[in-house]
């Protein structure tokens, strides 16, 4: 039986991919939080390059990893979109409610390092 979005929604550790512009992989190992949607939500920083690759083309993939970013399964096609500052108190509540303390804490210091300013939020969905 092939590995749907909503499995993958169900692991811990997400390997996030995202593609530069001739195509080539670029995997990262995240957290991400549903959020009753049927959509996952994860915080990042704005500046980062898996931001940039996003913004050029949104074809993601999702997979289920461990801590390290070795993947666990199969991936499966998302599209990835880059959410308006406004968007991050209610992503960090959803990374909070999902990761219990090791996600209460990772918010605070987020937050303390000018996290609602540099930060932003992806909403990843199923393809």
């Amino acid at each position: 039986m092939p590995v749907t979005f909503a499995d993958v929604a169900k692991s811990e550790y997400i390997l996030l991919t995202t593609f530069t512009k001739d195509g080539r992989p670029k995997p990262t190992p995240i957290w991400a939080a549903p959020d009753g949607d049927g959509r996952l939500l994860v915080i990042t920083q704005e500046k980062s390059w898996k931001v940039k690759r996003i913004r050029n083309t949104p074809r993601v993939t999702i997979a289920e990893c461990d801590m390290r970013g070795n993947p666990k399964g199969e991936a499966v096609e998302a599209i990835a979109t880059v959410l308006d500052k406004s968007h991050n108190g209610a992503v960090y509540d959803a990374i909070g409610k999902r990761y219990g303390l090791i996600g209460k804490t990772f918010n605070l210091f987020s937050k303390l390092r000018g996290g609602m300013k540099n930060n932003v939020g992806l909403e990843l969905k199923p393809a």
